[in-house]
């Protein structure tokens, strides 16, 4: 099968191009939003192509991934007036009144909608356009985390801009507990560390003792699966799907932020108990969210979809 989508979410596009399709992703010159072709930071399989946009009107496809609401105009420009199944994956958990949480391809019986998590799904109004849940997975990094440094590390990209959303004012509460270390894009402009390539991140956070997820308001960071499949312990908010995917073996997870900082802290001085719970969040990150099941439920719905 021949899949069209844009590389938006680096991550979550690693995992579904690993997929067993040909997998074309458009590129402009500037690499900007709309074209930022193969992954730079990410290791993807030889099946992923690019294309500049004045080609794709003569290429063919099978399925149309979509993933921002201005890509249905991209793709009517870029392909033309062609009848291309389409799937929607929508990756936010909306933003606003509950009242008023009308998704942006509501009421298209035309295409089919996806959500990364139950938790979205709940909160979005499709209206009338069929919705499925396809969860999160991801390319296993290995265990690898030896927790040498009496550390937490924190993944947030953007965090200065988001603010409150990603539980950036949150950040001082938790460093009076313990040392912190910020990845993620524009990190530096906190102190923090940023443009990390995958692995290379992946290698840094496993050297923290813990994982800490103070976020607010996200879908499911795929950071925080991240750490999990490298064997972290994770201290996280109890917040729109993180209190799912998080047992209470792998660490702590509460909308006490008095006591996640106490957990971080007793984790931070207790290697083996850190160890401990950090295996725990490894095996229950295999079993929910490991490649191969989000891989066969995506070939499921392709070809479906497809038909």
């Amino acid at each position: 099968m021949r899949i069209l989508l844009w590389h938006v979410h680096g991550a979550w596009t690693t995992a579904f191009v690993h997929g067993r399709h040909e997998y074309v992703v458009p590129v402009l010159p500037d690499r900007g939003p709309d074209g930022v072709g193969i992954a730079r930071t990410y290791d993807w399989p030889e099946r992923v192509t690019e294309l500049p946009p004045e080609a794709l009107a003569d290429e063919a496809f099978d399925v149309l991934v979509l993933q921002r609401p201005h890509e249905l105009e991209l793709a009517r420009e870029w392909l033309g007036d062609r009848d291309v199944p389409t799937v929607y994956v929508e990756h936010n958990a909306p933003q606003g009144r509950i009242a008023e949480m009308r998704h942006p391809v509501a009421d298209r019986p035309d295409l089919l909608l996806v959500h990364v998590t139950h938790f979205n799904a709940l909160f979005w109004d499709a209206g009338t356009t069929p919705t499925r849940v396809i969860e999160h997975g991801i390319v296993d990094p290995g265990e690898r985390y030896t927790g040498e440094l009496p550390r937490a590390a924190v993944v947030i990209n953007e965090a200065r801009r988001r603010a409150r959303v990603t539980g950036t004012d949150l950040l001082d509460r938790f460093a009076r507990e313990a040392p912190l270390d910020l990845f993620g894009m524009d990190a530096a402009s906190l102190g923090g560390i940023e443009d990390l390539p995958q692995e290379e991140l992946h290698g840094e956070m496993a050297r923290r003792r813990v994982y800490l997820h103070p976020i607010r308001w996200t879908s499911l960071g795929l950071s925080l699966l991240e750490a999990m499949h490298l064997g972290m312990p994770v201290v996280a908010l109890a917040t729109t799907e993180a209190h799912e995917a998080v047992p209470a073996a792998a660490g702590a997870v509460s909308t006490r932020v008095d006591e996640l900082a106490g957990a971080m802290r007793r984790l931070i001085d207790d290697p083996d108990e850190a160890r401990e719970r950090g295996a725990a969040a490894r095996a229950a990150a295999l079993e929910r969210y490991g490649l191969e099941r989000f891989l066969a439920d995506w070939d499921e719905v392709l070809e479906e979809v497809a038909r």
